[in-house]
């Protein structure tokens, strides 16, 4: 009778510690997906940007005439594709290659700014970019790092996790995988 009751008594502590780790596991996995969630109203914020604040190169004269359609067409074509691969990593966030996809696309977008940032500083016409929106982004940019950092940090938490013996032995059971951060942008520096 008393083997019974260390066989009873292992297999409830063992049972508790598999409830236990499995509830951990998924509330990581949880603050993960919460994290994205923050992340992706900002990014989300940085689109919206281009598409409400810009001119679409639609409403701009053809680009063989004064360069103006080529100009806000780099910044809507890089929005697009932005929008695209955060609608995408949106569904499942911690899918490395759809995060692998967002960075790229926010590189694209960042390099698009830059460029026009760099193209409107030399139009002797005068700046095409409403110091409203210079700013505007310059602040979203800020809050998106911050919330980049937030969403890596529950990755890497998230990682550790399901990388833990004996903890690795659920996630691979119940399909746990390592997720993966977007790679930050260096931190806009103030005009």
């Amino acid at each position: 009778m008393p083997s019974s009751l260390v066989f009873w008594s292992l297999g409830a502590v063992l049972l508790f510690w598999i409830v236990g780790a499995y509830n951990r596991l998924m509330r990581l996995r949880a603050d993960a997906n919460a994290a994205f969630a923050a992340l992706d109203a900002e990014l989300a914020r940085q689109v919206d940007l281009v598409r409400k604040q810009l001119p679409g190169p639609e409403q701009t004269q053809p680009a063989s005439l004064d360069g103006e359609g080529s100009f806000w067409a780099g910044l809507h074509g890089a929005a697009a594709q932005f929008a695209a691969s955060l609608a995408a990593a949106r569904s499942r966030p911690l899918e490395p290659a759809g995060i692998a996809a967002l960075s790229a696309a926010q590189e694209i977008l960042a390099m698009a700014w830059e460029r026009a940032e760099r193209d409107d500083a030399h139009d002797l016409a005068g700046p095409r970019l409403p110091d409203t929106v210079t700013s505007r982004r310059v602040q979203l940019a800020l809050q998106t790092h911050v919330a980049t950092e937030h969403f890596n940090q529950a990755v890497v938490c998230y990682n550790q996790a399901i990388g833990q013996f004996p903890a690795l032995l659920l996630a691979r059971l119940f399909g746990f995988k390592p997720g993966r951060g977007l790679t930050p942008r260096t931190r806009p520096v103030l005009q």
